[in-house]
């Protein structure tokens, strides 16, 4: 049986291998905010349980069992996200740790309904891909803000759910999924960037702007 504590892992896994870096015990431990031993400790469980395995290079990486097991809980998990903002009035940076608590916990069949009532949704909130429930993920396309030029014209598709902190504060600045902004003025070195939301000028940090992602508007969606 998989554990609580296992599926937590096998999810962190899962987003340290989607950005693309090698998964090691350190990070592991950074992201669950635990020691390293109990990490080790529960990797050889995992890998036990054929969930996981070591490649050289790549550190630790999820098995074909491992990645299904993984996407049914982020499925769970992005679905509750998406139900307790829209039936209940959770705000977007609330939803986050509530499903946290909720996720290991529904029904295969409290998840069909959750998915019927909602219509079928593909993202959540924060515009994260749903995965299926024949566990399959779209993958998120676009850019970082930060990749914008000066003038260019955007829509954004993903803000990371990391902080609630820096959720209240862009939701505070209009910057929701769906929201069009335009590039006024890139610093350089790595500077602040200040862009126009609904005619409204504001200023985000080069950090804070990389947790946003867009897709460019082609010029036959521009509408003057």
């Amino acid at each position: 049986m998989i554990t609580h504590a296992m599926e937590d892992y096998l999810k962190i896994i899962f987003k340290l291998e989607e950005e693309g870096s090698a998964v090691t015990t350190q990070s592991i431990a950074e992201r669950l905010q635990v020691q390293s031993p109990s990490v080790t400790n529960m990797i050889k469980r995992l890998a036990d349980l054929n969930l996981v395995e070591h490649r050289r290079y790549r550190g630790v990486v999820l098995t074909v069992s491992g990645r299904k097991a993984a996407l049914e809980v982020i499925r769970h998990h992005r679905l509750l996200e998406l139900y307790l903002a829209d039936a209940l009035g959770y705000s977007w940076d609330e939803v986050h740790e509530e499903a946290d608590r909720l996720e290991h916990s529904i029904s295969e069949e409290f998840e069909a309904r959750i998915d019927r009532a909602l219509g079928f949704p593909s993202v959540d909130p924060h515009g994260e891909p749903i995965p299926t429930v024949e566990g399959e993920i779209a993958e998120a396309i676009g850019l970082r803000l930060t990749e914008l030029e000066e003038g260019d014209r955007a829509v954004v598709e993903l803000v990371s759910d990391t902080d609630p902190e820096k959720l209240r504060y862009l939701g505070d600045l209009g910057l929701y999924p769906a929201a069009d902004l335009t590039i006024v003025e890139r610093m350089p070195f790595d500077g602040p960037i200040r862009i126009k939301v609904d005619e409204t000028e504001h200023v985000l940090g080069h950090q804070l702007a990389e947790t946003i992602m867009v897709r460019v508007h082609d010029s036959a969606d521009v509408v003057e």
